[in-house]
């Protein structure tokens, strides 16, 4: 009997049309890009408490309080948020146990598990948030700085909270001001007010530079400075006035030639450091200093669009850099303000930073000078030994510190309603982060992205921040053999007794000159963004034991098999550091009870950001260009090489006579840039890196002298 087919029938047709409609609405239900909301409510209900996710969906209707987001039309490029780290802040923060301790530097800088504060602004001597007054040269008339030295406040409380700061965030920006010049340089005699001296700005200058040599000495490296905080205040103490004719004079006949010929001339120089209310005094210094970065702000008089005005009269950069919150301020109150003003004002014109004024103080908001703020509420409390309160500076800075990255571009965003506030960001990872605050009722806004919008419920008096995209993106050609180092440690994986049999122990053990082949790793793509982490030493693959799933499970060598307990993904962190996350599992590579003795288990947990869990990795045995080894080697003393971000040269001096060979490598050892230079002693040589995407280099210079290495920034 033959087959015959029937012809679709009307309603047959409109079944199928409706099928395929289900199908795409499944399909785009599915690619919706999710959202994941982040609150810190006025009423202190949710404190940048993580939400449920929403996704975007088709954009319909209207919506009277509509935020408008647009990645395609940037801004300026973020440096980073955080606070003043006062003398006093690290003060209280030393005397606390070491758990505890720990715990809040981890909570404000860690990038992963804290706020990410990623610029931390510190004095040059004393701050009013001092427990006294002093400088680093207390000897009249010493104008060679001979008696410079930080032994004091400094060396015994501030150097090494900054050097715990560091180990968490590697890549802290420190930004240093003095509120006032030794006493016997001024006009006064007086830590409070006078002026600095004429016959003393060369000695001043050297006093800078000395500070830059010393702070160098303790490995503490300076971003940038300004040179005088508040310079039309003399009532605070300390303080100092400075006009713009004499900031002009100070730095471009003194500052500037010294720090450039001192090695210096990379450290940016950032002028002003006052209020909004004077946009004068900015505008001449940057438009008559070629020393200049850019101008700082606070905001206690003045609006903030003073910061566009600058801005925009100069082309230079302009930074926040202190707002303080009061003792006598309700949450709620000062909350909302500085959301509106400081940080989505600031950056909406143009600000690269947000800082809050002082980390922490006691329960009796000191330590203070004599003449210090009394009222001033550090971002925590530290309140005894073992216990510490967050304050309203924590979450205002928090709101946007632990979503905007350094490093990421302010993005097109407009607001429908005159109580809906906001600023956008897209950081280095492709991700966007949104920053929302409702200065009114409790109201439903709508998020508009190109063709895509979801709604979102926003408390009254709170801020909300959205973050969706790609994320961080998971490591890429790692070819080779690696060490797998532990961050807390600094111990790597290890197949324990040099083992060849399946099942066995994995432990961290130090390594030297590369370690054995028990201690070097292959990482081998699975095809779909996973790794393969293969021992040289056997060829077995690293996986947690018995092909489990709970916290503590053992990792161990063992003969492969088809089955995701064999995958690892490995996720940039950022400042050389990597998180290894099993693909069965979800679990972490870990180090067993943050150990760090020779022998310690290597187990998988839970991520929580902890040091036990940050790897580097470092390479070995390379299958690639010899290239990728290139590292950086000590300079000598007499070079400096940095960028001028103004125009994007590339600055070498290496006091030395004749030709030599620069060659510029990416972080990752690619050759990117090869030239021969003619270098004259006393001047400076340069190169066009225009061309070059922001990032860390490495710059390589051959001449007569011997082959020299650094690393540079471009930001």
């Amino acid at each position: 009997m033959r087959k015959t087919t029937q012809k679709p029938t009307k309603k047959t047709n409109l079944i199928i049309m409706a099928q395929v409609l289900i199908m795409l609405l499944f399909i785009t239900t599915v690619k919706a890009q999710t959202v994941t909301p982040w609150i810190t409510s006025g009423d202190q209900t949710k404190l940048l408490q993580q939400q449920s996710t929403v996704s975007f969906g088709t954009n319909s209707g209207t919506n009277p309080s509509t935020v408008t987001v647009n990645a395609g039309t940037t801004y300026q490029t973020m440096d980073g948020f955080g606070f003043t780290l006062t003398e006093g802040s690290c003060e209280v923060i030393s005397g606390m146990a070491a758990t505890q301790q720990n715990q809040l530097l981890n909570d404000l800088y860690n990038p992963t598990t804290g706020l990410n504060a990623s610029v931390v602004r510190i004095s040059i001597a004393a701050s009013d948030l001092s427990s006294s007054s002093y400088s680093y040269n207390e000897t009249a008339g010493d104008t060679n700085m001979n008696n410079f030295s930080l032994n004091g406040p400094d060396l015994t409380y501030l150097i090494p909270i900054i050097k715990k700061i560091k180990l968490i965030n590697p890549n802290i920006k420190i930004l240093a001001t003095p509120w006032s010049a030794p006493r016997w340089m001024k006009t006064n005699n007086s830590w409070v007010g006078g002026s600095l001296q004429t016959q003393y700005y060369a000695a001043y200058a050297r006093y800078f530079v000395k500070y830059f040599d010393a702070m160098a000495a303790q490995g503490i490296s300076i971003w940038g400075i300004t040179p005088q905080n508040e310079p039309e205040n003399p009532n605070n103490e300390p303080s100092m006035l400075m006009n713009s004719t004499e900031q002009k004079n100070f730095i471009n006949n003194q500052l500037g030639p010294q720090m450039a010929a001192a090695g210096y001339g990379g450290i940016k120089i950032i002028a002003f450091d006052h209020n909004c209310d004077n946009t004068a005094y900015p505008i001449d210094v940057l438009n008559n200093s070629s020393y200049v970065d850019g101008a700082a702000f606070h905001l206690y008089l003045g609006n903030i669009s003073a910061m566009s005005t600058v801005r925009n009269a100069t082309n230079k950069n302009v930074y926040f850099t202190e707002q303080y919150t009061g003792s006598g301020g309700s949450f709620s109150g000062d909350f909302g303000w500085h959301m509106q003003n400081v940080v989505i004002g600031s950056a909406n014109n143009w600000s690269k930073t947000v800082l809050e004024w002082n980390a922490a103080n006691n329960s009796g908001l000191g330590p203070r000078t004599p003449g210090g703020c009394n009222t001033c509420l550090g971002a925590i409390t530290v309140n005894n030994s073992t216990s510490y309160t967050k304050n309203v500076a924590y979450y205002i800075i928090g709101q946007i510190s632990k979503f905007v990255k350094p490093g990421a571009l302010r993005i097109s965003s407009s607001s429908s309603s005159g109580s809906i506030f906001s600023a956008g960001f897209k950081n280095p990872d492709g991700s966007i982060a949104l920053v929302v605050y409702n200065s009114g009722s409790a109201n439903t806004i709508k998020v508009v992205s190109g063709s895509s919008a979801f709604n979102y419920s926003v408390p009254a008096s709170s801020a909300v921040t959205f973050n969706w995209g790609t994320g961080t993106p998971p490591a890429t050609n790692l070819p080779g053999y690696y060490n797998i180092i532990s961050r807390n440690s600094n111990k790597g994986l290890d197949v324990a007794d040099n083992a060849t049999t399946n099942g066995s122990r994995i432990q961290q053990y130090d390594i030297t000159n590369g370690g054995g082949n028990n201690q070097r790793w292959k990482f081998v793509s699975d095809g779909s963004g996973n790794y393969y982490i293969i021992v040289k030493s056997t060829g077995m693959y690293l996986a947690p034991e018995n092909n489990g799933t709970a916290d503590g499970l053992k990792v161990q060598q063992k003969t492969f098999s088809a089955s995701n307990e064999f995958k690892w993904t490995v996720t940039i962190l950022g400042g050389g550091y990597y998180k290894i996350i099993n693909v069965n599992s979800g679990k972490s590579l870990d180090v067993e009870n943050v150990s760090t003795a020779n022998g310690a288990n290597i187990q998988v947990w839970t991520y929580t950001g902890g040091l036990n869990q940050q790897w580097q990795l470092v390479q070995v045995e390379s299958t690639a260009k010899k290239a990728l080894t290139i590292t950086e080697n000590e300079s000598p003393n007499d070079m400096a090489i940095f960028i001028n971000s103004t125009n994007d040269y590339l600055k070498i001096d290496t006091n030395h006579e004749g030709n030599g060979d620069v060659e510029i490598f990416s972080i990752a050892g690619q050759s990117v840039l090869k030239k021969t230079l003619s270098f004259v002693k006393g001047s400076q040589s340069e190169i066009e890196i225009s061309r070059l995407p922001k990032g860390v280099y490495v710059v390589r210079i051959n001449d007569s002298e011997g082959s020299y290495s650094k690393k540079v920034l471009k930001q």
